[in-house]
């Protein structure tokens, strides 16, 4: 099992009740798969450098995980088909 964060990027337009619901959605595919969510850090709703799908701001969610790669890998491609996600990004954290 190794560390990784997955970097969130969801429309700000969303409501409160269904971003969490997105949110609970990754954490919940994580466990289910064995791994565990160490951290959920929401950042808010900031500017983007660039628009994306035509939107200047979106919603930054960090969440820092402990999973394997199937997990992984589940997760970048539920991600991607989500119609609320505008970005994701999933690096392995290295232990020092």
């Amino acid at each position: 099992m190794q560390k990784y964060e997955m970097l969130i990027l969801l429309r700000s337009d969303l409501e409160e009740e269904a971003r969490e619901a997105e949110l609970k959605k990754f954490a919940d595919i994580v466990a289910t798969m064995g791994g565990s969510v160490e951290a959920m850090d929401k950042w808010g709703v900031k500017k983007t450098q660039y628009p994306i799908a035509f939107k200047t701001d979106a919603f930054y969610a960090l969440m820092t995980f402990v999973a394997n790669g199937a997990a992984v890998k589940e997760l970048d491609r539920v991600a991607g088909i989500s119609d609320d996600v505008l970005r994701r990004m999933i690096t392995k954290v290295e232990e020092k």
